[in-house]
């Protein structure tokens, strides 16, 4: 199914269906980040605000940034905050975000939906700060490789989104072209049962003072 249109009508019900990725991403991003201090973030994929209002409590200041824009209108509504803004964009598509401006670019639960990466991290680069950070919380490409997929019930069935696998490989490979070290790489695990698949993969990246970015 078409990205956006899916996530337009998945956002209803997005925060009250059960969802194992959902909920266990947003752990990992809080203790990913809880020891890290940044006062300008760049919130890429925040859908209907399930990390927004714990990385506004953290920030000076906040953009939230969707494709969809009823997951959107559904963020917008559960945070009243004068540092938080909230914009509809397409991340395929050069950034209007600003350039070295955030300590902080969060992706959350987004990059499974974009076949092309290089252009994204090219970006990201561009709007960070020297030695600002960038959190990356994706399913983890195993559950990908066995099927696993965001999907949703509807009244008509069963609708699957658009997703791309993506590996380790490509995510530390694309990381170092634009100038990034690898400060974390970490698997989160159902029930914490390391004996079963993963289900997210995080890294957490930093923009290294000085490196010349390859093209």
């Amino acid at each position: 199914m078409n990205i956006k249109q899916a996530y337009d009508n998945w956002a209803s019900q997005y925060d009250t269906n059960p969802n194992k990725t959902r909920d266990l991403e947003g752990n990992a991003l809080r203790l990913t980040l809880s020891n890290i201090d940044f006062d300008h973030c760049l919130e890429i994929g925040c859908g209907t605000g399930k990390n927004t209002v714990w990385l506004a409590e953290k920030t000076k200041e906040l953009l939230s940034v969707d494709f969809s824009q009823e997951m959107l209108a559904r963020a917008n509504a559960k945070i009243n905050s004068n540092h938080v803004q909230f914009k509809q964009a397409d991340i395929t598509r050069p950034w209007e975000f600003g350039k070295d401006k955030f300590d902080l670019v969060s992706f959350s639960l987004v990059l499974e939906h974009i076949e092309d990466l290089d252009p994204v991290f090219k970006e990201a680069a561009a709007a960070l700060k020297s030695g600002g950070h960038v959190y990356i919380g994706e399913l983890h490409p195993f559950k990908q490789y066995s099927g696993s997929k965001a999907r949703f019930e509807t009244e008509s069935g069963e609708q699957i989104v658009t997703c791309f696998d993506h590996h380790v490989s490509e995510f530390t490979g694309l990381a170092k072209k634009h100038g990034f070290a690898i400060e974390l790489l970490n698997e989160y695990f159902d029930n914490d049962d390391r004996k079963e698949i993963p289900r997210i993969l995080v890294l957490l990246l930093k923009k290294i003072l000085g490196v010349k970015i390859k093209k």
